[in-house]
């Protein structure tokens, strides 16, 4: 992409931002948020407080399941495995068995045929 159509598209992306934020300016209940964030930082000011205080106050337990979802907790090591997937090169006819895209000769490959190329070359695939 050229210098300028990367600055006129970026040009663009500005010219809609403002456009979108101008539209959020206007919504009422952004106002009403924001008037409420107000009144809870100065509120907070007022009595020193910060916002850990102010949770420790509205949610004791600190038990904020209702609004925040836990993080998953790893079940340890459940992954399902890879399909192994068989390549066969029609040029060299080498063969080239693997699980993953990070081979040092399959990314040779599709660096110099291309990705969809070598994907054609798929023989197999076993789970």
């Amino acid at each position: 992409m050229s210098l300028l159509s990367d600055y006129l598209l970026k040009e663009q992306q500005v010219k809609a931002l403002r456009e979108e934020l101008q539209r959020l300016e206007r919504d009422e209940r952004l106002q009403s948020e924001l008037e409420f964030k107000k009144k809870l930082e100065s509120l907070m000011e007022e009595f020193g407080k910060n916002i850990s205080d102010v949770i420790a106050i509205v949610d004791p337990k600190g038990d904020l399941s209702s609004s925040v979802k836990a993080a998953p907790t790893k079940t340890g090591g459940t992954r399902r495995k890879r399909k192994l997937k068989i390549y066969r090169n029609p040029h060299s006819g080498e063969v080239i068995e693997t699980r993953g895209g990070n081979h040092k000769v399959l990314k040779a490959w599709k660096e110099q045929y291309g990705g969809d190329t070598v994907e054609g070359w798929v023989e197999d695939t076993q789970v």
